[in-house]
């Protein structure tokens, strides 16, 4: 059986959460090909399914090269998935042509993990923060008059609308970044790591402003990151993504008070708490070598040759994302979850 072969996840219908889903996204899944021939197709993503509702903040959570990055990017169109839906408020938007995809760009946009590259250089910051209103047929006057409000908005002075990125500090050009990302008065924000380059200082500031235009907007949040603490700060329901598959998704103090997934509980163990006493006493968790390769993932559970609980049925059989016991609003994907 070749890479591309082995058994994936089943297809799962994740839990809703209260107000109902502004985006819902069933079985995406993204496959790259190989280098012309000569390696297996990556299987990126797979079957990864949750809702968003309007005004949540959903965290993505998982290691380096986990997919985490590469749902957000389809979820925007920024990839095309190759199977699997993205639904937002209802329509099917993971298949419409460009043409037909314009006006829901409005709706949906992205702020990028390094706020530098993400920026031309060669722009002021009026034309970073106007063209997505130019492009969506707003006059030049009209546009720059938005980009003063947007960047006094996000904390910056409007008297520096004409200048270039390279005259603003990390912070302030991620707050560049979500100026423009915040042009068409979306009501979706796929933030990508928006604060893993910066310094800590700055991203405690970075995020009390995501926390404060999340409030008078209404917005609502994919946060995608790697850092737990920032997660459990800013997101109401968190997902937790290991070599392309979520293997757990529930709301944020279930899961990080009693984690049912071994995964999760790994992560978290690592977080280090700011009590010097409580730190040296807990349990620390060490998982079993290194991530597999997702282009040769292991067959069944494909976190169990790093697993201490492993038994022969994770070698077998892949764990469908479920609830573990009735009522609660959580999903696990293991055989053997911890108990509450």
């Amino acid at each position: 059986m070749t890479p591309a072969d082995t058994p994936h996840a089943p297809p799962t219908t994740p839990l809703r959460p209260p107000a109902g889903p502004l985006l819902s996204v069933r079985n995406l899944t993204k496959t790259f090909p190989g280098r012309r021939g000569r390696s297996a197709p990556v299987r990126a993503v797979d079957s990864v399914s949750f809702d968003v509702a309007a005004g949540e903040t959903l965290g993505l959570v998982g290691e380096s090269g986990c997919g985490k990055s590469t749902t957000g990017r389809m979820i925007v169109r920024l990839l095309e998935p190759s199977g699997g839906s993205v639904s937002y408020d209802g329509r099917d938007i993971s298949h419409l042509a460009q043409r037909e995809l314009r006006p829901l760009r409005r709706e949906i946009q992205m702020v990028f993990q390094d706020p530098h590259s993400s920026l031309n250089p060669r722009q002021t910051v009026a034309r970073i923060i106007s063209d997505p209103l130019l492009v969506q047929g707003s006059s030049a006057v009209d546009a720059r008059h938005r980009a003063a409000e947007l960047m006094e908005l996000v904390g910056l002075i409007p008297e520096h609308i004409d200048r270039y990125p390279h005259e603003f500090s990390g912070g302030q050009t991620q707050r560049i970044g979500i100026a423009r990302s915040l042009a068409t008065s979306p009501r979706l924000l796929v933030a990508d790591e928006p604060v893993s380059a910066l310094d800590v200082s700055v991203q405690a500031q970075i995020v009390n402003l995501m926390e404060r235009l999340q409030s008078e907007l209404d917005l609502a949040y994919l946060f995608i990151a790697h850092d737990l603490s920032v997660v459990k700060r800013v997101c109401d329901r968190v997902a937790v993504m290991y070599l392309g598959r979520i293997v757990e998704i529930g709301p944020r103090e279930r899961l990080y008070t009693a984690p049912a997934h071994p995964y999760t509980r790994a992560l978290l163990s690592a977080v280090p708490l700011p009590d010097p006493v409580a730190e040296r006493g807990r349990e620390r968790i060490t998982l079993l070598g290194d991530p597999p390769s997702p282009a040769a993932p292991p067959p069944g559970c494909t976190f169990h040759p790093r697993c201490a609980k492993a038994q022969e049925i994770c070698r077998a059989e892949a764990p469908v994302l479920g609830v573990t016991t009735p009522g609660e609003a959580r999903q696990v994907a293991c055989h053997f979850p911890e108990a509450a």
